[in-house]
Parts: structure tokens; sequence; C-alpha cells
């Protein structure tokens, strides 16, 4: 059944009296499975009432018919209780699969083992089309061809005055960093909010997803955080992004924000903002791993389990001479085809190409493209390896802003 040929439905007394119509029905989100059912609203003479699904003996698009001796009263919402209409109907819900945002145009119920469910949503223009027509002729309109399963349905809810209703982290979780920026993007700055403290249960999680959302975006949820919390987000986030971040930021609010973050990250945002955000100083992540030229193979795929980088800045170990300058550059997949007992300098390529740290952003792309590298060692003018630069941090630069918006990423279904 559609919900919209449900309300409006009359509601009959067990002895075929009229005491009202349907004006809503009550679901109870679940952790998993599908929604039950749990009592509907009548608009009567008295206003509004209550009646649990179990003193309903029909609901269906063309009467409700009631049982005998019903318990009807005023409706009070229980944890986990939803009105669908109110609620649900015509609001954004959050497509896991996809990653995308959907609107529930339709509501589809369904009876499954004696119990009346919530079994998907549908996003398409066809509901639009059945209200138009006599509410006994719309449940003949059957749903769109991608109508959603609720499987695969999370709602928001912090606009449902229930106590402790909110997003399960579990769900979220199945999507990349990308894509949960994406939805942000998209929805509200209500429903944004909902999604970041869904995924604030992992910091890690949390701080990628910052890193990936448009700036305008970063400062708006950034603002309504105290300087504690921003400083604990942004010592999560790559540095050369909490940088990018953190200069966007009013400046009272900037000095106050670092100093509270850890010493470490505080150190290598100092580092940073020593250099001009377009030039490969301020482009690089100064993670990186770097061993001795006595090294073992070995050692060097140690240094890189040791390494707290990320998976992109670590996918390169460089080799550093006996004076401690950058010397020679191994990819770790050829470390991982060698003896684990040769040592690291017969493996790594002497000479790497590399960056000064003054280097525009026109100079790092040109060298990148022209020798097909995926990461570029910045280094300053003794032969010291200060970071490395990796694609992505050069494509975002390059890229127009918005272009999430703009290439339709975020773009409601």
């Amino acid at each position: 059944m559609h919900l919209s040929c449900v309300l409006g439905s009359p509601v009959l007394a067990a002895e075929g009296e009229r005491v009202g119509e349907l004006v809503d029905v009550i679901a109870h989100l679940q952790p998993v499975g599908y929604p039950p059912v749990s009592g509907v609203i009548i608009e009567g003479d008295e206003g509004e009432r209550f009646c649990h699904i179990e003193d309903v003996a029909r609901l269906d698009c063309d009467e409700v018919r009631l049982r005998a001796a019903p318990r009807l009263g005023p409706f009070e919402r229980r944890p986990g209780e939803v009105l669908l209409s109110r609620d649900l109907s015509a609001r954004h819900l959050i497509h896991v699969s996809s990653g995308k945002l959907v609107r529930a145009n339709e509501i589809e119920l369904a009876n499954v083992r004696g119990r009346l469910e919530v079994i998907g949503v549908d996003p398409t223009s066809k509901p639009v089309v059945r209200r138009l027509l006599p509410r006994r002729w719309r449940n003949g309109v059957r749903p769109g061809h991608v109508l959603v399963d609720w499987a695969d349905i999370q709602p928001f809810v912090a606009h449902v005055p229930t106590a402790r209703l909110q997003i399960p982290f579990r769900k979220l979780a199945r999507l990349h960093p990308a894509q949960l920026a994406d939805l942000v993007e998209a929805a509200s700055h209500e429903e944004g909010e909902e999604i970041i403290r869904a995924v604030g249960a992992d910091r890690e999680l949390e701080a990628d997803v910052f890193e990936e959302l448009e700036p305008e975006r970063q400062i708006e949820f950034l603002g309504a955080r105290s300087d504690d919390e921003a400083a604990r987000l942004l010592g999560k986030m790559a540095p050369d992004d909490a940088v990018d971040l953190l200069t966007e930021l009013d400046q009272e609010r900037r000095v106050p924000i670092l100093q509270k973050m850890p010493p470490a990250a505080q150190r290598k945002i100092r580092t940073l903002l020593r250099y001009h955000p377009e030039t490969a100083g301020g482009l690089m992540n100064p993670d990186f791993v770097l061993v001795a030229s006595t090294a073992s193979v070995a050692d060097a795929l140690a240094a890189v389990r040791a390494s707290t980088a990320p998976a992109e800045a670590a996918a390169v170990v460089y080799v550093s001479d006996h004076e401690g300058h950058l010397a020679a550059a191994a990819p770790v997949v050829e470390l991982l085809r060698a003896n684990p007992n040769a040592n690291v300098g017969t493996i790594a390529e002497e000479g790497p190409v590399w960056l000064p740290p003054d280097a525009d952003v026109h100079e790092v792309v040109r060298k990148m493209t022209d020798y097909n590298l995926a990461v570029a060692p910045v280094v300053d003018a003794e032969g010291t390896m200060l970071g490395q630069i990796t694609v992505d941090d050069v494509l975002e630069l390059l890229l127009p802003a918005g272009w999430r918006r703009q290439y339709g990423m975020t773009a409601p279904d």
C-alpha cells in the first residue's frame, strides 16, 4: 500500500459508525529489519487520537476498521517512533549503497507475515501524479522502477522530537569519507550536522570527512564547536588539510586552537604555515618514511609498518645518505619483492626527482606530470627532506571551487 492512499481513509468503529479519518501512521524504527507499524493517528470530533495497531482490524486504501472497544487516547511519542507523514514523507533520506540523498515522495507499506511494515520509499515523480488522482484510484499506480528498499535507507531523525533517536553509525560507516562529504554537501545544515555527529563515533573517519568538505562547509560546522573540539578534530586531520582549514578560520580563533592541539601536530602545522599555500612547501604533507642507506629491506618495511602516515604517504620509502640528505627512493611494492636481507640502497633508485619548497603549483604539476609521479619529495637547499606531495593534493588545488556541486556529485536523486 502507498501511504498517500491510506491517509484520509475513513475510520469506522466495529459496528460501522464513522469515528473520523486516518491522518498519520506511526512506525517504530529498529536497528535491523523493516519498521513495524505500531499505531495510527485518527482525526475526529474530539481532535487527534492515537489507536494502537492491535486495535485495528482492517487498514487499507478503502477504510480503517477498528476492533470492538478500541483504546483511543492522546498520542505520546515513544523512543524510536516516527510519524510517517509528518516526519518522513517528502523529506530527504540517505540511500546508503549509493551514498546519495533521495526524497521520500512516497512511503510504501506491506503486510508481512500478518504484520504491517514499512518496506521502502519511492523517490520518483510517480507519487506526485498519483496524488492528483481521486484517492480510491491511487493504489492502482504502482511504485516507480527505482523503489528503494527500506533496508538500504537511513532517515534523518534530528527533527523528530524523540529521545535517544539518532542515526546509527554502523550504516554510515559503510560509506567512503568522500561519499559522506558529498552527503553533507547536499544536505541542509541540520542534516549535515546529524551526519557529522553520527560519524563522530570514529574520530579518524570524522577527520577524513572534514578533509573532503568544501572550505565554506568546514567553517560552517567548525563554527559551532568549542576551541577544544576544533583542536581535537584538526589534530586528527592530515597536517596539510589542517593548515588549510586553520587559515580559513577567523584570526582570533587560530592561535587558541593551534595551542590546544597535540604537540606533534602543532610542530607539523607550524612548519607548513611558513610556506605559501600554493607552493610545494604549502602543499606537502610532512609525514613520510625515511630510512638510512645502511638499512636492510626488512628494516625499511618495518619502518613502513611503524609509520602513522596515511597509506598514500607511505607508498614510497625514501633513503638518506650518511649526512641525512635525500639520496634515493623505493616504492614499497619493490621492497616487498626484494630479499628482506638485501641492503635498501641496492633496491632504491638513486637521485629521485624532487621539488624545492618554494616551487609554485605550476612547477609542481609540470614535474609530477613529466615524470609520472604519484608522490614527489620536497627538499630544502641543504638536501634535507621536508615532506612530500601526493597527486590528490595537486588535483584538489586545480579543481574549481565548489566542483562537487558544479558537476552534480551531491545532487539528490
